[in-house]
């Protein structure tokens, strides 16, 4: 403890220059300041100030240890603030942007706030892609690969996108074989709210034909509307699997062209880049994790643990 004292002294003193600014600062005499460097000092068996009578200023040794004792200091006091939030209760509002997917997120979030009354959530569903950071998001959660610096990331897991329709509107209108079928069909389709433009169909093609130009005989800006309307037999949906696994299973919907969709996608919770995490901000991505995509069990890293990007 002696020997930690005398890296914060030194700090101080290297930092005002003046060994009776440093004690002002620690509450201490000018001369209890400069004993203490000088017992630091006869202990490294190095100077690590000028001295003067008008200014203290660092020798080239005393910089080096300068930056030295900085991060020894940084890690001691990142450490206290890791053990104190690691006993500290997850608490207080909980700013959250979510995609327009209500019914893979909304039963895990009414658990969520059963675990954890004492955090308060404030949801905000869009698939506009949110500035996390400038609009105080304390944690969003979005499909793709993070590509901001500025966020922390924690994959939660992945799905695929299936086509699908109903039997009754299979009945009438057929069902298709191959990809070119569906240009005499009704296709859902989606529309990205950033740019404006239709969401692909990722049909696989023989190579050298062109691009399938698909009828849009509905185009909107959501999952639920294209689960919707196919289940009314209204058309054919492109859809993630997550979305549609109930009506796949008891038969309201039915796989369409299985072996010519290729796209899988990914769902990451990402929040700002940060050593120490709220318990919150924790809380939420276990959970998560846990609930959302079992696969994903693995938690958050704890205050200063490395968080992939």
């Amino acid at each position: 403890m002696d020997s930690l004292n005398g890296f914060v002294v030194f700090v101080q003193v290297a930092e005002t220059r003046s060994f009776v600014a440093a004690g002002r600062l620690l509450g201490v005499s000018a001369s209890a300041v400069g004993k203490s460097v000088a017992r630091l000092e006869e202990k490294l068996g190095v100077r690590l100030f000028h001295r003067s009578t008008r200014s203290v200023t660092l020798t080239a040794e005393g910089a080096l240890f300068l930056e030295r004792s900085r991060r020894i200091l940084a890690e001691i006091e990142a450490a206290e603030l890791e053990l104190s939030q690691a006993s500290a209760a997850p608490r207080g509002r909980l700013r959250v942007s979510l995609p327009l997917v209500s019914s893979l997120v909304l039963p895990v979030l009414g658990e969520f706030m059963r675990e954890y009354p004492e955090i308060e959530l404030d949801l905000d569903f869009t698939d506009r892609m949110v500035d996390v950071v400038e609009e105080g998001f304390d944690a969003v959660v979005r499909t793709g690969e993070p590509a901001d610096s500025r966020l922390s990331a924690r994959r939660l897991g992945t799905f695929q996108m299936q086509l699908v329709a109903s039997p009754d509107y299979l009945a009438r209108r057929g069902t298709p074989v191959a990809p070119a079928d569906l240009r005499r069909h009704a296709c859902l389709h989606y529309r990205f709210p950033n740019s404006g433009k239709l969401e692909t169909w990722a049909l696989r093609q023989t190579p050298g034909e062109p691009e399938l130009q698909l009828p849009t005989s509905m185009i909107c800006n959501n999952i639920e509307t294209r689960v919707c309307f196919a289940l009314q037999g209204l058309g054919i949906a492109c859809l993630p699997d997550f979305a549609i696994r109930e009506p796949l299973a008891d038969g309201r919907l039915v796989l369409i062209l299985a072996d010519h969709v290729e796209r899988s996608g990914v769902f990451h919770v990402l929040w700002p880049a940060s050593k120490h995490p709220s318990p919150k901000v924790r809380a939420l991505v276990d959970f998560l994790c846990a609930q959302v995509f079992p696969a994903a069990k693995s938690k958050i890293p704890g205050p200063g643990g490395r968080c992939s990007r």
